[in-house]
């Protein structure tokens, strides 16, 4: 974990990148693979690579997203604008956790569409209530114990949620739901 944690302190925005190049894309191909559809059929190689690309540039807009909402946070509680409770601890995990998804989550999860429809040739925003939806049911609570955690290690959880969300919209898909 000190590399890792030496890595990503260092590396900060390469290291967003290639977190949500890999665990995105590999978010994305289990809940395809669990839906029933085959990543591999669904899209061609080079979608595949510009689907890559596309999280990880996702990976760098979160890690800005992060560092942003925390600092909106600090900035308000400074400013006496928030409770007591927000300004650290769990309260402020929270706050950040609401703040970022409420205010920022419905603009990434658009442009995540707009690039989808590019790279794979589609129109239309159909299902994206949905994963509005996600922001209430998922996100909110797992930025939460995102925000608890070492700065150095957010990035790479919010990662892997994205691969634990792509399991459960598999499911979903999958039941048809």
């Amino acid at each position: 974990m000190e590399s890792y944690s030496h890595f990503v302190h260092t590396h900060t925005l390469l290291s967003a990148f290639i977190q949500f190049f890999i665990l995105g894309m590999a978010g994305e191909c289990l809940g395809l693979y669990i839906a029933g559809k085959n990543p591999f059929r669904v899209m061609t190689g080079f979608q595949f690579l510009l689907k890559m690309a596309a999280w990880g540039v996702l990976g760098l807009i979160i890690k800005y997203a992060f560092t942003g909402f925390v600092g909106f946070a600090s900035a308000l509680g400074e400013e006496g604008m928030i409770g007591t409770f927000f300004r650290s601890g769990p309260g402020k995990a929270f706050f950040v956790s609401v703040s970022m998804n409420t205010l920022f989550g419905p603009q990434m999860m658009a442009f995540h569409r707009v690039t989808d429809n590019l790279i794979m040739k589609t129109k239309g925003f159909a299902g994206l209530e949905k994963s509005f939806m996600t922001l209430l049911w998922f996100w909110i609570p797992a930025h939460t114990v995102t925000f608890l955690l070492p700065e150095d290690y957010r990035i790479g959880l919010a990662a892997l949620w994205s691969v634990a969300l792509g399991v459960v919209m598999g499911f979903f898909k999958r039941r048809g739901v």
